[in-house]
């Protein structure tokens, strides 16, 4: 299947991927949340060729998760900045990144080390139900069709 099917798909799963399934846009992304918003710093920190970070920062800008915005006049230059759909995709980025760290950080541990700060601890993402508020495990959940859709 191509990526661009996967928008096409009945699943929430393959119609994210057709937005963020390549390890280059999830470095950008990554390097986005980091606070990096110009295309000169992307490209640096990625190493990345011109002609890919520019399709896919087009290609998240046309989907909306991020968005232009003018920072000089002459010439025009933009920075990139995360939409609230982009913000949305955080908790997503985190479990990755607390997956890797779990399995695959060295002996000094994780690279990076998140820190909340209204409380000033440091942190590790889990999934909690949204209802009772309890940490989620996958053998503790139950998926059903959506009669609805």
């Amino acid at each position: 299947m191509r990526w661009n099917e996967l928008r096409s798909e009945k699943c929430s799963l393959a119609r994210t991927l057709s937005v963020i399934g390549d390890r280059w846009t999830l470095l950008v992304l990554r390097e986005a949340f980091l606070r990096v918003r110009r295309f000169e710093d992307f490209q640096k920190n990625l190493g990345i060729a011109r002609r890919v970070l520019t399709e896919r920062l087009a290609h998240l800008v046309e989907e909306g998760v991020l968005e232009k915005h003018a920072y000089q006049e002459r010439p025009v230059r933009h920075e990139y900045r995360l939409t609230q759909k982009g913000l949305d995709l955080y908790p997503a980025l985190m479990a990755m990144v607390n997956w890797g760290d779990r399995h695959y950080a060295d002996a000094e541990g994780p690279p990076l080390v998140h820190t909340h700060k209204s409380c000033g601890h440091d942190f590790h993402t889990v999934t909690t139900c949204s209802e009772c508020g309890e940490v989620v495990d996958p053998r503790a959940v139950r998926v059903r069709p959506n009669i609805a859709s």
